[in-house]
């Protein structure tokens, strides 16, 4: 058997393979392309496993290398876990020695379907952001012109865009606002599709259907969840899948003392963020969570607040998902300690 790291780069990529007893069989530096890889591989002796770290484009060289002949099976290395297990700096010749002696700690490699699905959806989250900073700049440049605003509950509603389209502005401050009009028009078409696009994939998909019975959580956030955590089966408690989330804080203990600071940097900063917005609809429309959060919000402050809910809709997804039923409230009890991670004290049943 042989062992192969791969040290993945833009336009080219260094794979060293070492044998059973850690000798370098061979190391060459190759173009990222099929040709040079499927050759590297038929030189080698038998079969081989292969790891690579997992960056931005880890998906592409995965890919690629799970195709060829001659590769048995391809590691994803989480790279922060990595550097705590070596402390020179990894390249291909220390990822292979690793995989040898089975060190790898593996990262979760999700199908081609859901990073498909995966990179469609934060696709949509990004055309969301920028309709947004084009209705801010709006609303600054009427603001800046002291134009009168309609009497709407919203001013990029139905009747609020007629009022805004018919608006006729001198010079450049017209032409700023036709521009952004028709960049307005331009992104709500795109995210319309994008929303058509994934409620033909994943629209009846089993996991965002029980998810959107968790109150905050529509279409969009639902798929963003069932999309982010793939397998509920991966996270053995709900603590886990908060801390994948980035919703526990970070701890320092010493002396006997244990301190609490701000929340994990290293979390999957999708899912947190699908799980604040839920918290602030979820505050609004369920009685439960709504006591809930004014429970916390008495004693620690909103922000406080705001996260400690989402910590526990982040059980509720964890239960729901693994005994793949509907959410079903029930009223909010405040003295639950002994049983704060049954379903009941999560306010289903």
């Amino acid at each position: 058997m042989n062992y192969v790291g791969i040290d993945y780069h833009k336009r080219y990529s260094v794979a060293t393979a070492v044998d059973g007893a850690g000798a370098v069989v061979q190391s060459r530096r190759l173009d990222n392309r099929p040709e040079p890889f499927q050759a590297f591989f038929d030189s080698l002796d038998g079969p081989s496993q292969v790891v690579l770290e997992a960056s931005r484009t880890w998906g592409v060289m995965y890919d690629l290398v799970e195709e060829l002949d001659g590769v048995e099976a391809v590691t994803l290395a989480h790279p922060y876990k990595v550097r705590a297990i070596a402390e020179a700096q990894i390249d291909s010749h220390i990822l292979a020695q690793l995989l040898r002696v089975n060190l790898i700690p593996a990262a979760y490699i999700p199908g081609r379907e859901t990073r498909s699905y995966r990179d469609m959806i934060r696709q949509r989250m990004f055309l969301v952001r920028l309709r947004t900073k084009v209705k801010n700049r709006l609303t600054v440049h009427l603001d800046r012109l002291h134009i009168p605003l309609p009497a709407v509950s919203d001013l990029f509603g139905k009747r609020g865009i007629n009022y805004l389209k018919g608006l006729q502005l001198p010079g450049i401050d017209g032409e700023i606002l036709r521009e952004s009009m028709e960049l307005l028009d331009t992104l709500n078409t795109l995210i319309k599709g994008a929303e058509k696009e994934l409620q033909g994939g994943i629209g009846k998909d089993r996991r965002v259907e029980v998810l959107k019975t968790i109150p905050g959580f529509g279409p969009v956030l639902a798929a963003v969840a069932a999309l982010e955590i793939d397998t509920i089966d991966r996270f053995q408690s709900p603590a886990k899948l908060a801390a994948y989330m980035g919703l526990v804080p970070t701890t320092y203990a010493s002396g006997g003392r244990t301190y609490h600071g701000r929340l994990l940097p290293m979390c999957n900063k999708w899912l947190r963020w699908a799980l604040i917005e839920a918290t602030w609809v979820a505050a609004r429309c369920s009685p439960y969570c709504r006591t809930f959060y004014e429970s916390r919000k008495r004693h620690k402050g909103a922000h406080t607040a705001a996260v400690a809910l989402a910590r526990r809709l982040c059980e509720i997804v964890w239960h729901v998902l693994k005994e793949n039923r509907p959410y079903q409230e029930r009223p909010f009890r405040a003295f639950q300690k002994q049983q704060k991670s049954s379903p009941a004290a999560l306010g289903c049943v």
